[in-house]
């Protein structure tokens, strides 16, 4: 079984003294997002866990708790957000500078295919044109290239939860012309860096300029560093251009406070504010308790 954590929310940014907790007493709860009085129990140890997928934008607060994770014995690597994005797009994540000296410091941790880079989501409009992208695409290669194998980058897609400022930065979201001019441009500058590029979940077919369709969740990455075979089919719960195995996310939805605007895990602050006020680092829940009339159910 593959743990992610998580999709939903930055874990690693936001509640690192929870799932440090989770890893001593060996697991987690898990709500369903289509049915919240069914909670799952998932295992965390290295006997029913084959890896752990973290994903984030900031891994600082985990710096001086990873060796937590080592003496787990569970398997991990990192998918590492950084875009080029300003506080108006992005109003609580770090900031730019302190975010590569991070993600630098995580990959001299852990090595190249630990940490991987994500442009993700690239977000097309009048003010940020594809010119713009490769200005910053190239930049970000200049101070992280070296540091990491991998790439993967996604264009931004319409989501129903998305919030409307979100829905206003995605004035051209299928302009194929732009996508096709990032494609080709990022590609040409990944691999003057030796730089692997991917994309995530993404229908647009960027093959002509030798850039694959990713497995985020890496089925061969982690049969690798678990040093053993994994049975993990492809994750049935995505979008079908995803490519990712099958996980198990320990995330909550509307729970992440960077309050991203193109973000699709979260509908609004207000939703945001209540549920970080009900986390408990306690709890096996990342947000509130059981409660009476909820059901636990071990994962299989």
């Amino acid at each position: 079984m593959i743990v992610s954590a998580s999709r939903r929310t930055d874990i690693p940014a936001y509640y690192t003294e929870w799932f440090m907790k989770r890893l001593e007493e060996g697991f987690a709860y898990a709500r369903n997002p289509f049915n919240r009085k069914m909670i799952r129990r998932v295992p965390l140890d290295c006997i029913s866990t084959d890896c752990l997928v973290l994903w984030t934008k900031d891994a600082a607060p985990m710096f001086g708790r990873l060796h937590q994770i080592d003496d787990s014995g569970i398997p991990y690597y990192f998918q590492y957000t950084i875009t080029p994005y300003g506080r108006e797009i992005e109003p609580a994540t770090c900031d730019k500078k302190r975010a590569v000296e991070t993600f630098r410091t995580l990959c001299d941790r852990l090595g190249p295919d630990r940490v991987i880079w994500r442009y993700d989501p690239v977000l097309i409009n009048d003010a940020m044109p594809a010119s713009y992208h490769l200005d910053a695409f190239g930049r970000f290669c200049e101070e992280l290239a070296a540091y990491t194998s991998k790439c993967i980058f996604s264009f931004a897609d319409y989501y129903r939860r998305m919030a409307k400022p979100g829905r206003a930065l995605l004035q051209k979201p299928n302009d194929l012309a732009a996508m096709h001019e990032i494609g080709k441009g990022f590609a040409a500058i990944a691999e003057g860096f030796g730089l692997a590029l991917e994309t995530c979940a993404e229908e647009v077919d960027l093959s002509a300029f030798g850039i694959r369709h990713a497995c985020c969740v890496d089925g061969r990455l982690v049969e690798r560093l678990a040093g053993r075979p994994v049975n993990a089919g492809k994750d049935p719960n995505q979008r079908p251009a995803c490519g990712c195995a099958a996980s198990v996310d320990i995330g909550t939805y509307d729970s992440c406070p960077s309050g991203c605007l193109y973000c699709y895990a979260s509908a609004g602050s207000a939703r945001i504010e209540a549920n970080m006020a009900r986390h408990d680092p306690a709890s096996p829940l990342l947000i509130g308790w059981p409660e009476a009339d909820e059901t636990v159910r071990f994962h299989v």
